[in-house]
């Protein structure tokens, strides 16, 4: 996959204000676990919370459901945020060598807000990777609920992209019977086919969840989480206000909430 230049992220962050209404994005980013067979030897290196044995691909997605960049060959033991925190890509995300923009504002006249990665509640808040906002800061507090539903919603493009991989590449629905070397290799494979074949546009499309909960299996994670600096609070909350601002809400946003959905 080439690495993406600035022009690339600010192309896919223009995609995500005009498809899912959140600026600033760069893309969305979530593990999936690769399941194999037991590989001898091996004890409970690869065995997961869900009672397999499996590696890790850790994707990051842009708005079209192709993979920007990926890591793959983590242990499934392993959590997504520790899996984030050791990858090329949460390092060269976290040392700004990846050639993502300089900030710029979310609202004309504002501070500039920093390009953003959307993830779940298994990953780290920094000032580059946006989180929702835990159970405990849910209750009786609709603007918190508000970004959280809008997180989700950008956050929906890399389940889709693990979906439409799945569909098309029928071995993923079965444990992998060969060596965890030689799956990294498949795994590698199958990803570069899934996006010529997107730029080709034969047809895989999402099943439209845009009325579905997709906040409601996860789990509380507290107990991973590392302590997250002032800055990248601040910034959470910036996103936040914009959301529930004149200019960022969107017209559905407090049916979704008011519902019952995401929380």
């Amino acid at each position: 996959m080439p690495e993406p230049t600035e022009e690339t992220w600010k192309t896919v962050a223009q995609k995500y204000k005009d498809m899912w209404h959140f600026p600033n994005c760069i893309g969305a980013i979530d593990g999936k676990h690769i399941n194999i067979e037991c590989p001898i030897n091996s004890g409970s290196t690869f065995f997961n919370y869900k009672g397999s044995h499996s590696v890790v691909l850790l994707a990051l997605v842009d708005t079209d459901y192709k993979f920007i960049a990926v890591d793959v060959g983590s242990y499934g033991r392993n959590s997504d945020g520790g899996i984030f925190s050791k990858s090329i890509i949460g390092k060269r995300l976290s040392s700004n060598t990846f050639n993502v923009p300089k900030p710029i504002p979310i609202i004309d006249n504002s501070d500039p807000q920093p390009y953003v990665v959307v993830g779940d509640e298994a990953f780290p808040l920094t000032t580059y990777l946006l989180r929702p906002y835990s159970r405990n800061y849910l209750r009786d507090n609709e603007p918190n609920k508000i970004f959280n539903y809008r997180l989700s919603r950008a956050r929906r493009v890399v389940e889709n992209a693990f979906g439409i991989l799945a569909a098309r590449w029928r071995c993923f629905r079965k444990n992998l019977e060969v060596q965890p070397e030689f799956v990294d290799k498949i795994v590698l494979s199958s990803c570069c086919l899934h996006n010529m074949l997107q730029c080709a546009d034969n047809g895989f499309e999402p099943e439209d969840t845009s009325t579905q909960n997709t906040d409601s299996a996860l789990t509380n994670l507290d107990f991973l989480r590392r302590n997250c600096t002032r800055e990248a609070f601040n910034v959470r909350e910036t996103f936040k206000e914009y959301f529930i601002s004149e200019v960022g809400r969107v017209p559905w946003q407090l049916d979704r909430v008011r519902k019952g959905r995401n929380t």
